[in-house]
């Protein structure tokens, strides 16, 4: 695939309602993990749900079918420690959230407390405890810098939506007046932390997604090529209500196969 400039090396694609619908594989998904695999190309799997490690996602996909080690994966609690440790060196964070983030967090050489840290980091969560909320808020009045994975306010469920970092994020900061970074997407700095963790470049990467709102717009942000399946949130007939637009909208993931 030519992208105007250079021809497509990189590849960037999310998760869900891309590759993965509830559990399952969507058709074409492992062709292009295969394709991409063939013909040598580097990629990375991006998600914003940060309540899995990197070993977890990867055995999850695995279950449904698709083969993904765990270094092509790319949370948005990774791109979060890696911001935090380009911010802060060996900083220390109070952090609200799962495995996925603690982990990250920890590799990225940051002390985890809950006694005058330099960041209170946000991420999913399964279950919220109302005291750690309302620790985080007494940290962030003291000084502490606000930071959350990303900013979805709701999660699915099989019982239907959940409320997600966005939403508690929103509570802190109408305790506190303090607005969070959120580094996950629509930020193009999960794109371009993508980026630089396989060396790709903004001329010959393409961005494939399933949301306007995100995906789209942040990878246009960040300089990429973009495609929009039509297997997740965005329909068809919501594409011209945006005020930018896709490099090209395809049906599905099976449709990108011959691309690569």
């Amino acid at each position: 695939m030519t992208i105007g400039r250079q021809p497509a090396e990189c590849w960037l694609t999310d998760m869900d309602g891309v590759l993965v619908h509830e559990g399952q594989a969507l058709p074409g998904a492992a062709e292009f993990l295969a394709r991409l695999v063939e013909r040598q190309r580097r990629f990375l799997v991006l998600t914003n749900n940060s309540i899995f490690t990197p070993r977890d996602l990867a055995a999850r996909l695995a279950r449904s079918g698709l083969q993904v080690p765990e270094e092509s994966i790319w949370t948005s609690a990774l791109a979060t420690a890696d911001f935090l440790a380009g911010q802060l060196p060996g900083g220390s964070a109070y952090v609200i959230g799962e495995a996925g983030l603690t982990t990250a967090l920890h590799e990225a050489g940051y002390t985890l407390t809950d006694v005058a840290p330099d960041y209170v980091v946000l991420g999913e969560t399964r279950t919220y405890s109302f005291e750690a909320i309302t620790r985080a808020v007494r940290l962030v009045d003291a000084g502490a810098r606000f930071i959350a994975t990303n900013p979805d306010a709701t999660g699915p469920s099989a019982e239907g939506p959940l409320p997600a970092t966005g939403a508690v994020a929103a509570m802190i900061t109408k305790a506190t007046g303090s607005e969070p970074y959120f580094v996950g997407k629509p930020n193009p700095m999960m794109f371009r932390s993508a980026m630089n963790r396989i060396e790709a470049h903004s001329e010959s990467t393409v961005m494939i997604g399933d949301r306007m709102d995100t995906d789209v717009v942040a990878g246009i942000e960040a300089g990429l090529d973009t495609i929009l399946v039509l297997t997740g949130s965005t329909r068809i007939g919501d594409v011209t209500r945006f005020p930018f637009r896709p490099g090209r909208v395809l049906p599905s993931i099976a449709d990108v196969v011959e691309l690569v």
